[in-house]
């Protein structure tokens, strides 16, 4: 069986202050197109539909015509919700939906109860399974378990999994869609933080007994095992992004379970550049020349903020997006800024920094948790709010 992965569409995002909209339908197009013309079995979409959990009508959309397109194509497709998603609202119409061969899974409960597809090859059935992201204190009693922790929650979720696919005929391939931080992965700016109880990655020996695992949450095409993929956004949405190759994962699973993956390129607006120096450097380097189409962010290095930046750097570089002041300064300078001094800091470190900072020494291990709960209380709040929403 032949599927296309995908996912992180993050529809009604926009990238700076470029509305993306038009982009996100090329590449709506482009999706369409490769499921035809590469002869795809069954497209799979691995949650962040959208970019929040009330979507702009023009957002909404673009989801409705890409269901049409894909419906009128005859492809099965299956998507979960991802953090970024409602999952009611997503999930609103799934049954009706589904005769269109659509399939909605947002449901937590319903995660042990797969989309079952015939292969076309004459191969057998390919069971799969939608695990739309599972936030631990939301539905740590819907599985069973006491600690609110990501690993266990799809621990619980893949058990459940498991045991409906050892129920199944021998030979059953299994696909599994889930939405969530995997070790290994590698992480950009754009992805909303998911940090629970201090850990927010999960191994990937939680997916173990399935033929292939679909991810989405990480911005970044990459490979976490050969069964284990993360698809990546389509499109860029920081410029922590700039190396990206964007991209879908088109994969081939054969007759024993065997794996092959190829990368499907997508289409972009525009290349990314992250450019630094001091404004006279960057206006006159020559080997700068490149990036002078490409959105761009410029890190000013001058030790005095120079005048009006923006606009002499676009007279050279256009589409400058973000400007970014860092003068060199050596470390012991007074004047090095309060932001330089926390980059790379989680907000547990930087809390536990000023509690030293206060009192002279650190928190100890009871003082950690009681930090590391009340971060804990306000993501969950905040996810709360989004749902209500």
């Amino acid at each position: 069986m032949r599927i296309l992965h995908t996912s992180d569409w993050h529809l009604g995002r926009a990238f700076h202050r470029v509305n993306m909209l038009g982009a996100q339908a090329e590449f709506i197009g482009h999706l369409v197109a490769t499921a035809r013309e590469r002869e795809v079995d069954a497209v799979v979409v691995s949650g962040d539909v959208y970019d929040r959990a009330v979507p702009p009508l023009a957002a909404v959309e673009l989801f409705d015509d890409a269901l049409h397109r894909l419906a009128d194509l005859g492809v099965p497709t299956v998507m979960i919700s991802g953090n970024h998603d409602s999952a009611r609202r997503l999930g609103v119409g799934a049954g009706l939906i589904g005769r269109a061969g659509i399939h909605l899974r947002t449901a937590p409960a319903a995660c042990g109860e797969p989309v079952v597809l015939a292969d076309g090859h004459g191969d057998g059935d390919v069971a799969f399974y939608g695990l739309p992201y599972l936030e631990p204190a939301l539905v740590k009693d819907e599985f069973g378990v006491t600690r609110a922790g990501h690993e266990a929650v799809l621990g619980a979720a893949m058990d459940r999994v498991r045991a409906d696919l050892a129920a199944r005929a021998p030979g059953t391939r299994s696909v599994v869609l889930a939405h969530a931080f995997v070790t290994g992965g590698e992480a950009s700016d754009s992805e909303r933080d998911i940090t629970i109880g201090g850990v927010a990655a999960v191994p990937s020996g939680v997916f173990d007994g399935v033929d292939y695992v679909a991810l989405g949450h990480l911005h970044g095409s990459q490979a976490i095992s050969e069964r284990v993929r993360y698809s990546g956004s389509p499109l860029p949405y920081s410029f922590s992004e700039a190396a990206h190759r964007k991209s879908m994962w088109l994969v081939d699973i054969g007759a024993a379970g065997e794996i092959e993956a190829e990368r499907i390129d997508c289409p972009v607006p525009r290349p990314l550049a992250r450019i630094r120096g001091d404004i006279e450097t960057l206006l006159a380097d020559p080997e700068l020349a490149r990036h002078e189409e490409a959105w761009v962010e410029a890190t000013l290095t001058d030790p005095v903020r120079p005048d009006d930046p923006m606009a002499r750097l676009c007279e050279r570089f256009p589409h400058t997006l973000s400007l970014v002041f860092d003068p060199e300064r050596a470390p012991e300078d007074p004047d090095v800024s309060y932001a330089q001094r926390l980059k790379g800091r989680s907000d547990q470190q930087i809390a536990e920094d000023f509690v030293t900072h206060v009192r002279g020494a650190g928190p100890d291990p009871r003082e950690q948790a009681v930090l590391r709960a009340a971060f804990d209380t306000v993501r969950t709040d905040d996810t709360l709010r989004e749902v209500a929403r």
